[in-house]
C-alpha cells in the first residue's frame, strides 16, 4: 500500500529565484526530454484559430426553452469531444475574479522569507510549493504554487492560508463560496446530460460532503521556454476543475488528437475541465483530457485552479444506471484518497494514471 511521504526527497529550490538569477540558460533539472518539449507535435500554423468551445451560460436559467436546450447540448458536446470548455456569463463577479488573481500575484511578489513561512511538505501539499511528485532526481516543472483546502470544513485551516496580502483570506473565502455554487450548478447539467436525475452525479460525489481545494500557479519568466514546461502533461485527478487563467498571457495547452492547442482565454471566462473522477463515474462517456502549460521569456503568469472533488473516502465507480451488458464498468471502485495518493507519489504523467486503473478485460 502506498504511504505518503513527509519530506521532499531533495532541498526545494524556488523557481522564482532561479528565474531572477538565470540569464540565458536553465538548470538541467528543468530540461524536458525532446519529445516532451513544447512545439514538438504542436499545432501547426493553420490550427492557430482553433480554440476550445466558449459557452455563454447567460440564458441557462431564462424562460426560453430552445436557448436552454442549446446551452445544455453545447456543454454535452464539449464534455464528450473536448473534456474542456470556457464559460462566460457564469454569474461570478468579474471584479471578484480580478481581485482574486491580483491578490495572489501580490503574494508571489512578497519577500521570500514571508512566503517561506508557508513552505509545504508532500504529506498534504498545503502551502507554498515548487514540485509535484516525490521521485528523487525527477525532471521538474518551471513553476511555484500555493495549495489550500476549502472543503470539507474539517480540512479548512486559515493558518495555512497566507495572512498577507491582508485581503487574501477574505478574498479566497468569497471566491471559494462562489465557485462551489457554480460547480454545483454545472454538476447538475452534467448529470442531466447523461440522462440521469440532476443530483445523481453530485450524490455519487458525496452530496453535501464534497471536497474543494485550490492551487494557485505562478509561472516565472523563463530564459529557455522551448526546453521546459510550466506544468507537465497530465489529466486532473479530481472531479471538475475551474481555472481562472492569467488575463494577459496564454499558456495552457490542451491535447486534441496529436496536436497541442493553445487556449485563448476569453475575458472573464472560467476554463472548465473534466477530471478523472467524472470520467470514471460516467464510464468514460465524459473524458478527462491531457493538458500542460508552456512558459515564456517575456512575461510571468498567474492562474487559479479550483478543484471540485468527491468526498475523499467513498468509493468512486461507474454509475450503475449507465452500465449495460454491451457497456460494462471500465473501472473498479477506488476512493479519491487512494487515487490522489497514487498521483501525488508519481507526479504528472499524461493520461497514464487513469488508464492504468481500468479493469482488466
Amino acid at each position: 500500500m502506498l504511504k505518503s511521504q513527509t519530506e521532499w526527497p531533495e532541498p526545494i529550490i524556488r523557481v522564482q529565484s532561479l528565474s531572477e538569477g538565470c540569464k540565458d540558460s536553465i538548470p538541467d533539472r528543468y530540461i524536458k526530454a525532446p519529445t516532451d518539449r513544447p512545439f514538438v507535435n504542436s499545432s501547426s500554423s493553420h490550427d492557430d484559430d482553433i480554440n476550445i468551445p466558449i459557452i455563454d451560460l447567460g440564458g441557462l436559467y431564462g424562460d426560453d426553452f430552445d436557448v436552454r436546450a442549446s446551452i445544455m447540448k453545447q456543454i454535452s458536446d464539449a464534455c464528450r469531444d473536448w473534456g474542456f470548455f470556457q464559460i462566460i456569463n457564469h454569474g461570478v463577479s468579474p471584479d471578484l475574479m480580478d481581485k482574486a488573481r491580483e491578490t495572489w500575484r501580490e503574494f508571489f511578489h512578497m519577500p521570500m522569507e514571508v512566503k517561506q513561512l508557508y513552505a509545504n511538505s508532500p504529506t498534504t501539499y498545503e502551502g507554498y510549493g515548487s514540485r509535484l511528485g516525490v521521485e528523487k532526481g525527477a525532471i521538474l516543472d518551471w513553476s511555484d504554487y500555493y495549495f489550500m483546502h476549502y472543503l470539507p470544513f474539517a480540512l479548512k485551516d486559515y493558518n495555512k492560508w497566507p495572512s498577507s496580502p491582508s485581503s487574501c483570506r477574505e478574498v479566497f473565502d468569497e471566491y471559494g463560496k462562489e465557485l462551489v455554487k457554480l460547480s454545483g450548478r454545472l454538476m447538475k447539467i452534467l448529470s442531466k446530460n447523461l440522462g440521469l436525475e440532476e443530483k445523481e452525479v453530485e450524490n455519487a460525489f458525496g452530496g453535501e460532503e464534497i471536497g474543494a481545494c485550490m492551487r494557485v500557479n505562478f509561472y516565472p519568466k523563463c530564459p529557455r521556454p522551448e526546453l521546459t514546461l510550466g506544468l507537465s502533461s497530465h489529466s486532473d485527478p479530481g472531479g471538475m476543475t475551474m481555472l481562472l487563467p492569467d488575463d494577459q498571457v496564454a499558456g495552457l495547452q490542451v491535447r486534441k488528437f496529436d496536436n497541442w492547442i493553445t487556449v485563448n482565454p476569453a475575458k472573464h471566462a472560467f476554463i472548465v475541465n473534466i477530471g478523472d473522477q467524472i470520467q470514471v463515474l460516467s464510464n468514460a462517456i465524459y473524458k478527462s483530457v491531457e493538458h500542460r502549460v508552456i512558459v515564456n521569456s517575456d512575461q510571468e503568469r498567474v492562474s487559479l485552479a479550483f478543484f471540485y472533488n468527491p468526498k475523499s473516502d467513498i468509493p468512486i465507480e461507474p454509475l450503475k444506471q449507465l452500465l449495460t451488458p454491451e457497456t460494462p464498468a471500465l473501472y473498479p471502485p477506488m476512493t479519491f484518497d487512494e487515487y490522489r495518493l497514487f498521483i501525488r507519489m508519481n507526479g504528472p504523467r499524461g493520461k497514464s494514471q487513469v488508464e492504468s486503473m481500468k479493469s482488466p478485460r
